[in-house]
């Protein structure tokens, strides 16, 4: 019962420690796009303001505390309300969880396992990250412990193992398929797939894909460096001193990838992101519980420089996505994950065609 669009938009200003002025923004839309990180701090006032007013909400959170939280406060209040909000529509992690259900469309049979080996490459002028993202990083590794309680009170039911079970690769290993030293993905993706996966096996019976989330690092040196760094990092993050010094020093402590001032045009030209994933499963009429995978399959998720460029193009196909593919949403609102939201949307057809490209790269094989 809103009003379409006008040929212009206003600007609005508005201020997350100002209810009123958020309320009044939720009331004059259908859709909400939020991107004021690090949404731990400054998120769930916009996300409330949208539910009681009765507009949607989509974030580019790559924070799992948040995303989950926004579940347990506001899931039923939004399925009430009848709207919708999706969390972690960017980089992180659209690439990850519509790619792993591309991946299952692609496969004749059953796919029940998915590894993704992230490689992000540059040019000349390096890569370059707003120190919002480093933030997020800090705050959220320091506060590890209270995931684990909220997820306990969450009381999410385990997802159920169907075939061979993923082995659990070690937090460093070598990668002969790259020819790189890998290591585990500390992002949000492995959260965000396991809440798309567990929501299409509760609520549409479908076979629950496993998932292990990796990116590619370089060589020895890159390796050493990167060791060092980290370690350096994860004894910084459990001080309050050595948070601060972290958010304070920015690119002293990452090397020079995260900066206040963000990347230049330059490194955004020169940078670009490939998501490759590897899906075993089984194929038709083969029964997953009492053999094991006979199917193979391998595809790709690519495109620019993922943190500027990629995420702006996914937040706003999901945006046009969920305002127009109504019809293809859950039935109900609620707070949910990119793949459970649009599992069933033209979304990868959308970010196909502007520059984020899903493609089959080996077709399964028995």
């Amino acid at each position: 019962g809103k009003a379409a669009l006008g040929e212009e938009v206003g600007v609005l200003l508005c201020d997350v420690g100002d209810a009123g002025s958020l309320a009044t923004m939720a009331r004059q839309t259908r859709l909400v796009l939020n991107c004021v990180g690090p949404y731990r701090f400054f998120g769930e006032p916009v996300v409330e303001a949208c539910v009681e007013n009765g507009a949607s909400c989509i974030d580019i959170s790559g924070e799992p505390q948040f995303l989950e939280g926004m579940y347990l406060k506001y899931n039923e209040k939004a399925a009430e309300k009848g709207v919708y909000v999706v969390g972690s529509c960017g980089f992180d992690s659209i690439p990850a969880d519509m790619g792993v259900l591309y991946t299952r469309d692609k496969l004749k049979g059953t796919l029940t396992a998915v590894e993704s080996f992230l490689s992000v490459k540059s040019g000349p002028e390096g890569v370059g990250i707003h120190d919002g993202t480093w933030k997020s990083a800090v705050y959220g590794l320091a506060d590890e412990d209270n995931l684990k309680k909220l997820r306990k009170k969450i009381g999410f039911a385990p997802v159920p193992v169907v075939g061979t079970k993923l082995k659990k690769r070690g937090f460093l290993f070598y990668s002969p398929e790259f020819k790189e030293y890998c290591i585990t993905f500390m992002g949000s993706d492995g959260s965000v797939v396991k809440r798309t996966q567990r929501y299409l096996h509760t609520e549409l019976q479908q076979t629950p894909v496993q998932y292990g989330a990796y990116v590619t690092v370089g060589g020895l040196g890159s390796v050493i460096k990167l060791m060092f760094m980290g370690m350096l990092f994860l004894l910084l993050v459990k001080f309050n001193f050595g948070r601060k010094l972290l958010t304070k020093y920015p690119e002293f402590f990452s090397a020079g990838r995260f900066t206040k001032e963000g990347p230049t045009q330059k490194q955004m030209d020169g940078t670009s992101f490939t998501m490759t994933f590897f899906g075993e499963g089984y194929s038709e009429g083969q029964d997953p519980q009492n053999s094991k995978p006979n199917v193979k399959i391998c595809t790709e998720v690519k495109g620019p420089e993922p943190g500027y460029i990629a995420t702006p193009i996914a937040m706003v196909q999901a945006a046009v996505s969920l305002l127009e593919d109504a019809a293809s949403l859950p039935k109900r609102g609620g707070v949910y994950s990119p793949g459970a939201a649009f599992s069933k949307t033209k979304l990868i057809d959308r970010l196909n065609k502007r520059g984020v490209e899903f493609s089959v790269i080996s077709k399964p094989e028995v």
